[in-house]
């Protein structure tokens, strides 16, 4: 069997919280998920900086794959957050994502101690991790959350690991993404701000795991289609209305931002989990003519 090629456009799922009990809401989850894949989306991706991960339970990082795996058709990537502060919880994780049926997994690395970890003692985190793992690992690199920038000599490390999919970029400098690229030749190359999708995709990305996509789905869809059908024209036209999605409520906001412009358009968005704060009424009403001016519509 041909082992399944990582790329295409996924989008980080908010993780949908019940107003009452602060709970994950099943229904709006699986709701968000079917509407992003119909959209034209080649995956979601669960438990993730955008899904509020670091205030997620470990056993709820489990349960919305469960509550995701018969909604996510087997030709569209569900890709579950598994990163952890020790090695041993991120190979938990790992294991137990797989189990409940998640096709990879993208894993963060350990900050807390991150002062006393040289660019050798994380590759070996994600070796081991990649050796424990039954399915694909994808290394995420996201600074501004972890506050660690992983380095091209980790990335090396890890160049010829199987168990290694590829790697998601979250640092907005293509620079960096460019010494990923260069340290892991044969790894799908993933870059996170949706203001950079044309260009990461000129320099030869497989694809993006984009913030932005949680709201503007199609949008982010039709760009790629353009982009892989050779129109550079729309493609470019269509990146130019990403960029002030992404910077003014996905790069400024987070999770709040995202979930408010969700809301804009008539998918499940709804609270944040605490200490988390929403959007106040400014934002929001900034939010609002955000997604009309970009041409966004209710779904």
């Amino acid at each position: 069997m041909t082992p399944r090629v990582l790329g295409g456009v996924l989008a980080p799922l908010v993780t949908p919280f019940d107003p009452g009990t602060g709970d994950v809401a099943a229904v709006p989850l699986r709701q968000a998920a079917r509407d992003l894949l119909a959209a034209g989306l080649d995956g979601v991706v669960v438990a993730g900086s955008a899904g509020e991960s670091a205030l997620l339970d470990e056993s709820e990082k489990v349960r919305v794959v469960e509550w995701l795996r018969d909604v996510v058709p087997d030709d569209r990537w569900l890709i579950a957050g598994t990163g952890a502060e020790s090695t041993r919880a991120s190979v938990r994780l790992a294991l137990a994502a797989a189990s409940a049926g998640a096709d990879a997994v993208l894993v963060r690395p350990p900050s807390y101690f991150a002062s006393l970890l040289s660019p050798a003692a994380f590759a070996e985190h994600y070796q081991r991790v990649a050796d424990a793992s039954p399915v694909p690992v994808i290394v995420y690199n996201m600074p501004k959350f972890t506050h660690v920038m992983l380095q091209d000599s980790t990335m090396r490390a890890l160049a010829d690991h199987e168990g290694i999919a590829g790697f998601k970029d979250g640092s907005g400098d293509l620079k960096v993404f460019a010494g990923f690229q260069a340290a892991m030749p044969k790894a799908a190359a993933l870059v996170g701000p949706g203001a950079l999708l044309y260009p990461a995709l000129e320099m030869g990305a497989a694809g993006g795991i984009l913030g932005v996509a949680c709201f503007a789905p199609a949008l982010c869809a039709a760009l790629l289609a353009a982009f892989r059908a050779g129109d550079m024209v729309t493609a470019g036209s269509l990146q130019e209305r990403l960029v002030p999605l992404h910077k003014e409520i996905v790069a400024a906001l987070g999770s709040p931002g995202i979930k408010a412009a969700m809301d804009a358009v008539g998918l499940p968005g709804g609270p944040v989990r605490p200490p988390l704060q929403p959007v106040d009424a400014k934002q929001r009403a900034r939010i609002a003519e955000l997604v009309a001016a970009a041409g966004l519509t209710a779904a």
